[in-house]
């Protein structure tokens, strides 16, 4: 792992817990600030303007409390037929969406934005959308029911948790990144990491 002599304040500006675990796996010393930034889309919006839009948002929200720092946002938009869905909240909602979307395919979009605060650095600003195809089976509503209940993924949009049991109630996935459903693209991430200099296997 790099020192703290040799390595650039890293800041996720994120209070997800799943986008933390994620960035862990890169085995950099980073720290976390929660930004208060309005997520609401605006009108007009497309979905990928929507992500890329707040992940930036984020990330200069956090950075402008962290002079010189490296900032990580990033945000998840899912859509079906066009039509963004968010998060679901409670149970009911989720059980909507979930009904809505079975046998379907959603497209999530996870916008990744890396701000480098470092005197002189270019690029500043690095930004990608990354998209993940994804397909749901299509299961009886006291399935769908049972799943809920068990996992509860209220706070994820499109009401499922790919990494924990919800993955049983999804039929494909098609990303060029596998880590981008989750919500933070780590293949996308170790590019602007390494455009930004950071080094991953040197002391």
């Amino acid at each position: 792992m790099p020192t703290s002599t040799n390595f650039p304040r890293l800041i996720l500006a994120s209070s997800s817990a799943y986008r933390k675990e994620l960035l862990s796996r890169l085995h950099l010393p980073f720290e976390v600030s929660v930004p208060d930034i309005d997520e609401t889309p605006r009108p007009g919006e497309s979905p990928e303007q929507t992500a890329l839009r707040l992940a930036e948002e984020k990330a200069a929200t956090v950075a402008a409390a962290f002079p010189g720092a490296i900032v990580i946002g990033s945000d998840q938009v899912a859509t079906l037929d066009g039509e963004q869905i968010g998060k679901p909240g409670n149970h009911d909602n989720a059980l909507a969406q979930l009904r809505k979307m079975r046998g379907r395919e959603v497209i999530f979009h996870t916008a990744l934005c890396l701000w480098n605060g470092s005197a002189g650095a270019a690029p500043r600003l690095q930004r990608e959308n990354v998209q993940t195809f994804v397909t749901f089976r299509d299961l009886p509503d006291a399935e769908l029911d049972a799943y809920l209940r068990l996992e509860q993924p209220y706070d994820c949009a499109g009401s499922a948790k790919n990494e924990g049991l919800g993955i049983a109630i999804l039929e494909r996935i098609d990303s060029s990144d596998p880590t981008a459903l989750t919500g933070l693209p780590l293949i996308a991430l170790c590019t602007m990491l390494r455009r930004a200099g950071v080094s991953f296997f040197t002391s």
